[in-house]
């Protein structure tokens, strides 16, 4: 299965640099030009199925996608939203003391649990077909660990994925509750 990761586009949140977690999220003027932007730079590309947060930040961005991808199926998953801040939420990330998290707040242990059960489900429905995975800089950092059979903590090494970026895997089996990448 050919994977392609993307980030939802640019939200008035991240540029006034408020946590959003589970929260809706509205697309800026930018973001929904990167959102289109990234809609062309995959128009040709064939594409099986896109499985998106059901929030609607990366709603919005993979609409744009199905402009040129009618004919494709959308997944709208609760199970790619982004980390559940709980009391996080709504603050600005520069005030977080991130040692000091209240129990609300998700582990990436369960981020990963989460998305490895998406990542499953979608291999199990189209092993040789393309995917498209619209998500959140968390959420697409433990989808990175898992494809890697890395921890949870490897999310911490991994680079947050810009706006609308794009990240491609190949996924040859999973077997033994393990991915393989080609």
């Amino acid at each position: 299965m050919k994977i392609i990761l993307t980030r939802h586009g640019e939200t008035v949140e991240n540029v006034n640099g408020i946590l959003q977690g589970h929260l809706p999220g509205v697309l800026t003027e930018k973001g929904i030009r990167q959102a289109k932007t990234l809609a062309l730079k995959l128009k040709d590309e064939k594409i099986d199925c896109i499985y998106c947060s059901d929030l609607k930040r990366s709603a919005d961005t993979a609409n744009e996608i199905m402009v040129f991808h009618s004919n494709s199926k959308i997944v709208f998953v609760d199970g790619l939203r982004e980390v559940d801040l709980g009391p996080f939420a709504r603050k600005k990330l520069l005030v977080i003391d991130w040692n000091n998290r209240p129990k609300k707040v998700e582990t990436r242990e369960a981020m990963c649990a989460r998305v490895k059960l998406v990542l499953e489900r979608a291999f199990s429905e189209y092993p040789s077909g393309t995917v498209v995975f619209v998500g959140h800089a968390g959420t697409n950092k433990a989808i990175i660990s898992v494809l890697k059979n890395k921890s949870a903590s490897y999310m911490g090494e991994i680079k947050i994925q810009g706006n609308t970026a794009l990240d491609l895997f190949e996924v040859v089996s999973f077997e033994n509750n393990v991915f393989e990448l080609a």
